[in-house]
Order: structure tokens, then C-alpha cells, then sequence
């Protein structure tokens, strides 16, 4: 019966790691999208729609690595950066998130 019981257990553990692993990625996108939406509309247009863009862009990125990729590149890229700067920087990065 312990010979059951540790495969078991070991196998339990991975699943509920590889659960973690996934819900922090997924938490660390959505922060990535919502940081580079929100930079856009207080750089350049006041009434865009930044809940929109969020999901849009976590949409793309649960489907698409590149997106989640450009996502995670862009809010490191526009992180401490002026909007010009930002624009002028990191503007290859950001434009598969925000137009």
C-alpha cells in the first residue's frame, strides 16, 4: 500500500506545481498588458479604453507566445521612460499590444 501511496503523492504535487507555475505566468501577463494600456492612454489618448486593450491583449497572449513575449518586452522597455522616450525606444515592442 506505500508503495501506491508516494507515486501518488509525487505525482499530486507536480500537478498542483505546474498549476502554480501557470497562474503566476498568467498573473504576470495581465499585469503586463494592463501596465502597457495604460501607459498608452496617459501618453496619448485620454479616453482610450483600457479594459479593452487588456483583454485583447491577454486574449492574444493565452494564444499566442509572441504576444505574451511582446507584451512582457514592452512594459520592461516603457518602464522608467518618458512618454517621447518610450515612443521613440520601444515602439517596435509595443506595437503588437497598443496601436
Amino acid at each position: 500500500m506505500r508503495r501506491l501511496i508516494s507515486p501518488f503523492l509525487l505525482c499530486c504535487a507536480m500537478m498542483l506545481a505546474s498549476l502554480g507555475l501557470t497562474s503566476c505566468d498568467t498573473l504576470d501577463t495581465a499585469f503586463d498588458c494592463e501596465s502597457v494600456c495604460s501607459r498608452y492612454r496617459d501618453c496619448y489618448d485620454a479616453n482610450y479604453d483600457v479594459g479593452r486593450c487588456r483583454q485583447s491583449c491577454r486574449d492574444r497572449a493565452a494564444n499566442d507566445p509572441n504576444v505574451k513575449g511582446a507584451a512582457d518586452t514592452c512594459e520592461a522597455c516603457i518602464g522608467g521612460m518618458s512618454c517621447v522616450s518610450a515612443t521613440f525606444n520601444c515602439g517596435s515592442s509595443c506595437s503588437n499590444i497598443v496601436p
